[in-house]
């Protein structure tokens, strides 16, 4: 059996969404891992999530299209590293599918799903190279961004 990764989370360099929700483990993991679900949630309003590929295994590929509403576009391909399936999921812009670099990085994500008495402990994690692209994510948005991303799911998950 493959040992889980341990995250030691360090402020320095990565940023932290941590929420108790009150739906069910299993469908978050479904919003997170099937692509028809993940194109109604993932991106904060008014942008919206236009494409999404996911093949949730190692070496599989993440991506995913954003579209803004003047007309903006990010194209964003990765590569998942690791999955326990209904419980974490760690992926990367890092690498590609098959584990082919990039040549580009912004970060590594993880999220962590954990049933809780009243619904679900949900933590997701972005870890950069070095403190410059997280404070430059945190300016993006980071928290309020992936906070709203997360009401979205719920939203989504609470209708099925």
């Amino acid at each position: 059996m493959t040992p889980e990764p341990h995250f030691v989370f360090d402020p320095a360099l990565d940023l932290e969404l941590r929420r108790e929700v009150d739906v069910p483990p299993h469908l978050v993991w479904r919003a997170w891992t099937e692509p028809a679900l993940l194109m109604k949630w993932f991106t904060p309003a008014p942008w919206r999530t236009t494409l999404c590929e996911l093949d949730v295994r190692p070496g599989g590929k993440f991506r995913t299209v954003m579209e803004g509403p003047n007309g903006e576009k990010n194209d964003s391909t990765g590569c998942v590293l690791h999955v326990v399936p209904g419980r974490l999921m760690v992926f990367t812009d890092a690498l590609g599918p098959g584990f082919r670099p990039t040549g580009s990085a912004f970060m590594a994500a993880s999220i962590e799903i954990t049933p809780t008495a009243s619904g679900t402990l949900y933590v997701a994690r972005a870890l950069h190279k070095d403190p410059e692209a997280k404070e430059q994510h945190e300016a993006m948005g980071f928290h309020s961004g992936w906070g709203t991303a997360l009401d979205q799911l719920v939203a989504l998950v609470k209708t099925m």
